[in-house]
């Protein structure tokens, strides 16, 4: 009876136990598809990378042999290639590192004197798995012989042979020039954030903690760079500090060209990022524990350190990873004023595009990504701590007046902003001057982008389309993935991995991406392969390599709304569509237009993680920059830089304008 009635509760126990409803089976659904769409735009590229950075390409010539007709029409003893290579003393390849477009022809090999009078060869793969020749364009079977007429044998190539280990990567690292780029990298990083994170966290103090005027100016200014790609401050100092800059005498004899000048321009385009990090860190500050330490005697110096530092201590760490990170992951700086000073994002440029070397360029990316990811842990950790402290009793902070300090600190604002708009300044004049430095008349000449290689206007009109697609397609899928995270019902192991999946951009680097894309999209096997070339592989990989901060920023308003919403929704029997259209997007509303304008100014700006993806038709706007440099017309290049800041700051204003009167009328609940 005891065994019978357990096997009656188990009964009941599944019979009672819910199904999945209509609105829990659209959720899921829509769930996978997101899972999937950042599974083969994100996991799959990567793990290709990984794959081909282990590939390493090799030549077995003692595995082919050939055999010249006799004047009988019998065949003399066949003999290896290698047998060949050995009597010349010569090298497959000459001795370079091969790869998988690599091909050596036989009549290389074999000196001409030796092959004069011979009408005909019989060559034969003698390997276990074949391929080692190429035949006319066909790979040869194993153990096969195939007679080839004189006239034919021109075409006749030695294919290399994939193996998979870390030859590669012995390989990177034994190379001096390739090996410095990584200590050259981490340096220049090291310095970079050794002058932002302190101006960074002086010129926050500055608007948050004193009453020193223009604090409103000081706060735009400190944001124009995030507003243009990271080429064009590059190109500003070339113009200040270049062999006809207008300031060259500063530098004392030395070059822009080299770490000077990565060092001048990282900080140029990092520094918003830091700032705005050390913003929110002294935002959050209690007023209640100034006011003990001036109970207990302490002098402003000792308060400084004592409370206002630790206070922003996680800010602080969290502005240098950031700017770390992003230094070491640059590519359009060192592109412009490196010189010959080797990074590690110019090294994979040069392994690709300079020497279509792509297991030694999938090396680099691997190298790259370590740091990245190692930073972006970190940087998460410290994060999560920050939230931690956080009191729900705290006072916000009143700043005293204090003439002193208010002076320094408008002082140390004014320089930076001067250094900021000096910049962009300069990259203005430049565009609009005739003739550098001979005829400065200004002019409109260099924004006729038709007399210049590079794309011209039609680069520009396509950045604007990617922008616009990027920045709506883009906010509705991740508002979507973020939605189904934060309030979809049950399928726990679904909504994890795409919270995992949603964190995992922030850590890879651009080019990173960019080149996992090509090993991906650019394969003739993968079903996916007619994206390559096309804008909507642009439109992929710039959405979700943006897609991390997005996330953050539409979960955190997610999070914000009470769980009463879907209860009351459940007793409605509303579908869920209905609740994310009539209640969580509008509620929603002020972050999902932030997530617009972000994806719309960086899809604007970005360079590294397209620069390996656009086609003739698909060029764009921060493409043609590079181009424009590298051809030498820096003036042009100036001008579709400050095309494309033009673009940003207006979309910027029309944004505050529009969102100003839209927020008033979605957002009027808010108000009594």
């Amino acid at each position: 009876m005891a065994v019978l009635a357990q096997h009656d509760l188990q009964i009941t126990r599944r019979r009672v136990q819910p199904k999945p409803a209509r609105d829990e089976v659209w959720q899921r659904g829509l769930i996978v598809v997101i899972i999937a769409y950042l599974f083969f735009g994100l996991v799959m590229p990567l793990a290709m990378v990984f794959t081909k950075s282990l590939q390493t390409y090799a030549f077995y010539p003692e595995q082919v042999t050939i055999a010249f007709q006799m004047p009988d029409g019998s065949h003399a003893e066949p003999r290896s290639l290698q047998d060949w290579l050995d009597d010349s003393g010569a090298e497959a390849n000459d001795g370079l590192r091969a790869s998988e477009r690599t091909r050596i022809q036989i009549v290389r090999i074999i000196p001409k004197n030796a092959r004069a009078d011979v009408e005909s060869f019989r060559v034969t793969d003698l390997s276990a798995d074949g391929g080692q020749l190429l035949i006319d364009g066909v790979p040869s079977e194993a153990g096969q012989s195939y007679d080839v007429p004189r006239a034919q044998l021109g075409k006749v190539q030695v294919r290399p042979q994939v193996s998979y280990g870390l030859g590669n990567y012995g390989y990177y690292f034994s190379q001096p020039s390739l090996f410095n780029s990584i200590l050259n990298s981490f340096i220049i990083a090291m310095i970079v954030v050794v002058i932002v994170v302190p101006l960074a966290f002086g010129y926050a103090y500055g608007i948050m903690r004193t009453r020193m005027r223009g604090k409103a100016f000081f706060r735009l200014a400190a944001t124009v760079p995030v507003l243009v790609p990271s080429l064009l401050p590059a190109i500003g100092l070339i113009y200040l500090f270049g062999n006809q800059g207008i300031l060259t005498p500063l530098l004392m004899g030395q070059s822009i060209y080299g770490p000077i000048g990565i060092v001048m321009a990282s900080v140029f385009f990092t520094f918003p990022h830091a700032m705005i990090i050390m913003i929110v860190a002294l935002s959050t500050s209690d007023q209640r524990l100034y006011e003990a330490s001036e109970v207990l005697g302490a002098s402003k110096w000792r308060t400084f350190w004592v409370v206002t530092i630790p206070g922003a201590r996680y800010g602080l760490i969290s502005a240098a990873f950031v700017v770390f990170t992003l230094v070491l992951t640059d590519f359009g700086v060192p592109k412009v004023v490196g010189g010959d000073f080797n990074m590690l994002a110019l090294d994979i440029y040069k392994q690709v595009i300079g020497q279509q070397n792509f297991q030694v360029g999938a090396v680099v990316s691997m190298v790259l990504l370590v740091p990245a990811v190692v930073a972006f842990a970190v940087d998460r950790i410290v994060s999560r701590r920050q939230v931690a402290i956080m009191s729900a009793k705290a006072v916000p902070f009143q700043p005293e007046h204090n003439p002193r300090l208010d002076s320094a600190m408008l002082i140390l604002c004014s320089v930076v902003a001067v250094f900021i708009l000096g910049i962009l300044a300069m990259c203005q004049f430049a565009a609009l001057a005739r003739f550098w430095p001979y005829n400065l008349t200004p002019g409109l000449s260099h924004y006729d982008f038709s007399k210049v290689d590079g794309g011209g206007w039609g680069a520009y009109f396509n950045s604007l389309k990617l922008a616009v697609l990027v920045s709506t397609i883009g906010a509705a899928i991740v508002f979507l993935g973020a939605n189904m995270v934060e309030k979809a019902r049950g399928f726990q192991i679904g909504r994890t991995i795409l919270q995992f999946l949603s964190m995992m951009p922030m850590a890879i680097p651009g080019m990173v991406l960019g080149l996992a894309y090509i090993f991906f999209f650019n394969d003739p096997a993968n079903p996916l392969h007619f994206l390559y070339g096309t804008m909507a592989i642009l439109v992929i990989n710039t959405s979700i390599h943006l897609w991390t901060v997005s996330h953050l920023t539409a979960s955190t308003a997610l999070k914000q709304m009470d769980k009463e919403f879907e209860a009351v929704a459940m007793s409605l029997k509303q579908p869920f569509w209905r609740m994310l259209s009539r209640v969580s997007a509008p509620v929603c509303l002020p972050a999902i237009s932030e997530i617009w304008l972000y994806y719309f100014v960086n899809a604007m700006t970005t360079v590294s993680a397209v620069v390996f993806l656009y086609s003739p038709q698909t060029q764009l706007a921060s493409i043609a920059v590079l181009n424009m440099d590298d051809a030498g017309d820096i003036a042009p290049a100036a001008a579709m830089g400050m095309m494309i800041f033009y673009t940003n700051a207006l979309v910027r204003i029309l944004y505050s304008l529009a969102t100003g009167r839209l927020m008033g009328r979605l957002q009027a609940w808010r108000h009594r």
